[in-house]
């Protein structure tokens, strides 16, 4: 992997669990159902915790931003959600939830002066982010800054992720491939499994559809697994999103964002070893199993589909 391309990849495995205890942490699923949210899954708060910075986003908006999901799925939650709490009251407790979630955690993490310095350092990296065409970016980044270095950690952990994955939504676009087929794409290529889509709500005729598509472009085989044309196709585009994201990461250089990732490396293990996450899945991270595991050796996929 080039070095042009492993900074920006190696920063987002190091932040993407900071920032997605949002979507898996028991203290969202308090604070979810304290908003009236119903909690049996995940799901009817989903769209509230990630487009309330867009304002009381409509289906329509939130189908476009959040694109691997069907609009089938979208719309059994939105509008609903914003008749259920209004985004302020969504943004508040989300920030409640993640400052609830990491002053849990063992070993007074939140008074860590690494922890403060690794916040200065990703909210420098976050400024820096170039966001037009980026709405959940632009977004996020248009938010007050919160006071406590590690909610500032994770709101810049937040606004790199969602810079990320605006960029990533560019490159599927730029390589033709609709919400559907770039899932079934990545699936093809065996780095996810198609179980860990079932929460995008593709029924299996548009799975299938989606799957005949790309056999015709050449991208699958009739049993639906990868070809080489669509192995180089789903490289093309991780390489894009990595290339599309390495503007605050240029900015910051290469010596401070070293120093963050150093300084974010036992958090990131103490976040994974908490049990949150699926095995697998679609966060590009997987569980570590033991603390003899290194952080160099927790990666998974490429692009950025919050899942």
């Amino acid at each position: 992997m080039t070095t042009e391309r492993a900074l920006p990849r190696r920063a987002w495995h190091h932040l993407e669990p900071l920032h997605a205890v949002l979507y898996y942490a028991p203290e969202m699923y308090a604070e979810a159902a304290a908003l009236g949210f119903a909690t049996d899954t995940r799901w009817p708060s989903y769209f509230a915790w990630r487009t309330a910075p867009l304002g009381a986003a409509s289906a329509a908006l939130t189908t476009a931003v959040c694109y691997g999901f069907s609009p089938a799925t979208v719309s059994r939650h939105v509008p609903a959600a914003w008749s259920t709490a209004t985004p302020e009251a969504v943004l508040a407790a989300r920030l409640r939830a993640v400052d609830a979630f990491y002053r849990n955690l063992p070993g007074d993490v939140t008074d860590s002066p690494g922890l403060a310095e690794a916040a200065v350092l990703a909210r420098a990296a976050a400024e820096t982010a170039q966001c037009a065409g980026r709405p959940l970016a632009a977004a996020n980044a248009a938010l007050p800054w919160p006071d406590e270095p590690h909610l500032v950690l994770w709101q810049a952990a937040t606004v790199l992720r969602e810079h990320r994955g605006d960029g990533h939504l560019t490159a599927l676009l730029a390589a033709g491939l609709d919400p559907c087929e770039s899932l079934v794409s990545l699936a093809a290529t065996g780095a996810v499994a198609v179980a860990d889509f079932a929460g995008r709500g593709w029924t299996d005729e548009e799975w299938a559809a989606a799957t005949e598509r790309l056999a015709a472009r050449g991208w699958v085989d009739a049993e639906g697994r990868a070809t080489e044309r669509g192995r180089a196709g789903r490289n093309d585009v991780e390489f894009l999103t990595d290339r599309l994201a390495s503007g605050p990461w240029d900015a910051l250089g290469a010596e401070r964002t070293g120093r963050l990732l150093d300084l974010i490396g036992p958090l990131f293990l103490t976040v994974v070893r908490a049990g949150l996450f699926p095995p697998g899945g679609t966060l590009g991270i997987m569980t570590v199993p033991a603390p003899s595991v290194p952080v160099a050796a927790v990666a998974a996929v490429g692009g950025a589909p919050v899942g």
